[in-house]
C-alpha cells in the first residue's frame, strides 16, 4: 500500500510538461487538498469551507501550487473559479492521491486499533431513505467496529442534548459550540410521472406551472422561498398536495399526483419519474455535516464524520446555482 501511495504521489508530475518542474518530494499535500476543494467548490470561499480553513489561506495554497508547477490552474472571475486546461490535466492524478491518502490513514488506523463503538447519526427522512444507505454501508466496510444508529427525522436533532452525535442538516447551523463542514449543495429538479405528463402535458417554462398541479411542503416554507428565487411567484395555497413528510410527497409524485421538486440525487434512484423544466436553473439545497465540539475528538465519531463528509460531498452538485433554498447565495 505504501508503494502504491508513493506511486500516486509522484504521478501528478507524469502529466507531460509538468514532469521536470520540481522535485515531487518537496510537494506539500495541503496544496493538492486545496486544489481539489477549489475544483469541487468552484470558488475560493466554498473551497475554504470544505477544507475548514480561511479563504486567504486557501488562496495562498492555490497560488503556491501554481508557482511550483509553473502554470495557472484557475481563472479568477466575479462568479468564481474557472479551471484551466492544466488544472483538468492534473485532476485525475490529484484525485488518486487523495484516495491514496485515505488508504494510508485507514491502514494507520487499523495498525493503531480501529475506532469502535456506537455512532448516532441524524438526518431527514429523505436523506435516511435515499442518500445515506450506501454511505453507511461503506462506512461499516471501512470501520467494522462501528455501531451505527440512524435517526430519521425532519426535526432538528439537538447535538447539545446528545440526541445525535452527527447531523446532516440542510439549514446552516449557527451555534458556536458546533463544528460544521459544508459538503456542497444538492441540485433540485422538477419531476412528474409519465402518466401525469401524458394527461396534462409537459411544462416548458416556469410560467407553465400555473396550469399544473403542484406538490409541496406543508408548514415548511423553504420550497416556496426557493421557487420565488427561481422566478415563480407562489404561496402555500398553490400546492394542491401538501405534506412535510418528504417520503410521502415523493410517492405522490410517482403516483401521478402532480409535479414535485426533489433532489436530483434522490430522483435518480427512483423509477417512474421524468424530469421537466431541464433548461430552468433551479435553486440548490446546501448541506452541512455537524458535530458537537466536545465529542468531535471521539475516534468513532471522528471516523464516521470524515467518511460521511467525503462520500456525501461526492454526491453534491459541482455547479452550485446562485440561489440556494435557504435564501443565501453561492460563495
Amino acid at each position: 500500500m505504501v508503494r502504491r501511495a508513493r506511486y500516486l504521489y509522484n504521478s501528478i508530475y507524469r502529466q507531460g510538461r509538468y514532469a521536470n518542474l520540481m522535485d515531487p518530494k518537496a510537494l506539500d499535500w495541503r496544496l493538492i487538498r486545496s486544489f481539489l476543494a477549489a475544483m469541487d467548490a468552484g470558488s475560493l470561499l466554498g473551497a475554504a469551507r470544505r477544507c475548514g480553513t480561511h479563504q486567504p489561506t486557501l488562496s495562498r495554497h492555490i497560488s503556491e501550487l501554481e508557482q511550483q508547477l509553473g502554470v495557472p490552474l484557475f481563472e479568477r472571475t466575479g462568479r468564481g473559479l474557472i479551471p484551466t486546461a492544466s488544472a483538468q490535466a492534473i485532476l485525475p492524478a490529484a484525485r488518486q492521491m487523495s484516495q491514496a491518502a485515505d488508504e494510508l490513514q485507514l491502514a494507520l488506523g487499523n495498525a493503531q486499533g480501529a475506532p469502535a463503538g456506537p455512532v448516532r447519526i441524524s438526518c431527514s427522512q429523505v436523506a435516511a431513505a435515499f442518500l445515506l444507505p450506501e454511505c453507511l454501508v461503506s462506512l461499516r466496510e471501512a470501520w467494522p467496529g462501528l455501531e451505527v444508529e440512524l435517526v430519521s427525522t425532519n426535526e432538528v436533532s439537538s447535538l447539545h442534548r446528545r440526541e445525535a452525535d452527527i447531523a446532516l442538516r440542510f439549514v446552516r447551523p449557527t451555534q458556536g459550540t458546533l463544528i460544521m463542514r459544508s459538503i456542497g449543495a444538492f441540485a433540485i429538479g422538477a419531476y412528474a410521472s409519465r402518466s401525469y405528463l401524458d394527461k396534462h402535458g409537459t411544462p416548458m417554462r416556469m410560467s407553465d406551472l400555473a396550469s399544473h398541479t403542484l406538490i409541496g411542503l406543508d408548514r415548511d416554507d423553504v420550497l416556496i422561498r426557493g421557487l420565488r428565487e427561481a422566478g415563480l411567484e407562489t404561496d402555500r395555497a398553490r400546492f394542491a398536495f401538501r405534506s412535510d413528510d418528504q417520503v410521502a410527497t415523493i410517492q405522490l409524485v410517482r403516483s401521478g399526483g402532480g409535479i414535485g421538486f426533489l433532489p436530483v440525487q434522490v430522483a435518480k434512484r427512483l423509477d417512474r419519474l421524468t424530469e421537466v423544466l431541464r433548461m430552468v436553473e433551479m435553486p440548490a439545497m446546501p448541506a452541512w455535516l455537524v458535530v458537537h465540539r466536545d465529542i468531535g475528538g471521539n475516534p468513532a465519531i471522528r471516523a464516521a464524520y470524515d467518511h460521511l463528509a467525503r462520500v456525501l460531498s461526492e454526491l453534491t452538485d459541482r455547479r452550485v446555482p446562485v440561489a440556494n433554498l435557504d435564501g443565501s447565495t453561492r460563495p
